[in-house]
């Protein structure tokens, strides 16, 4: 039996309002899917409390609840990912030559983080908007900061392996949206066919068939998922789902 593709993800270049995709900006594949996003959400709090220290500390829960009350939100949150990216240049193979340098590869990414010319001020420069789209997942910001490492070099010095450590932001808080959580990534369904389960944060395609009383193998080859132990949260599972026996 035939699996379908895993799904690659994608940076695509964003217009200035970091809404929509810029008509003929960068697209860049990735060469290998990442192993793991991380995700961090932050508030911007200010600490008006302008009691000075020598004030009396007999009343302690008084203390404690002006100071919490002079404590006050000051500005959207941010949300920040960290995602991991590797490159091999003896993966790639263009027109029958092998690509002789990784950095033809990193280049495409570390595009994100080179400002240019805003359209709407000449002037300005500025990093272009990036999406990074995986499945279900998307992210909008601008790239913080980009960490290559080089560790695998041809015998003439040139790298052909590296690893990106990719970092974006974004002025508010992410909230998940699931309407494209229906298919799995890479492998197109039919709605409303099958009961889809949603995973919880943390949990595992083993633990999921277990007490669906399934076996997981069978479960993760009908839905297309690569690693059983990584399971995104709210990501949609048919637990359903068999694998049909092939004739002998």
């Amino acid at each position: 039996m035939t699996q379908a593709a895993t799904a690659k993800a994608q940076l695509t270049e964003l217009d200035e309002a970091l809404h929509e995709a810029l008509p003929g900006g960068k697209r860049v594949t990735v060469q290998f899917n990442p192993e793991s996003l991380k995700l961090t959400f932050a508030n911007q709090i200010q600490n008006n409390n302008t009691r000075s220290n020598g004030g009396s500390a007999a009343g302690g829960s008084g203390d404690q609840a002006q100071g919490t009350q002079g404590r006050q939100f000051v500005g959207a949150g941010t949300t920040k990912l960290a995602v991991q990216l590797w490159f091999d240049a003896n993966a790639v193979d263009q027109g029958g030559d092998r690509i002789d340098d990784v950095r033809r590869l990193t280049q495409e990414v570390i595009y994100f983080i080179t400002p240019k010319e805003a359209s709407s001020d000449p002037t300005k420069f500025l990093p272009p908007g990036v999406r990074f789209a995986w499945g279900s997942f998307l992210f909008n910001g601008l790239v913080d900061g980009i960490e290559e490492t080089m560790d695998f070099f041809s015998p003439e010095g040139k790298p052909l392996r590296a690893t990106i450590s990719l970092t974006l932001s974004q002025q508010t808080i992410l909230v998940s949206s699931f309407s494209d959580s229906e298919r799995v990534a890479g492998r197109p369904r039919t709605p409303g066919t099958s009961p889809m389960t949603p995973a919880a944060a943390g949990s595992t395609l083993q633990g999921l068939a277990a007490v669906a009383g399934a076996q997981w193998q069978h479960i993760a080859a009908a839905n297309g998922i690569e690693n059983p132990r990584l399971l995104q949260a709210g990501q949609l599972v048919d637990l359903s789902a068999r694998v049909p026996q092939e004739p002998f």
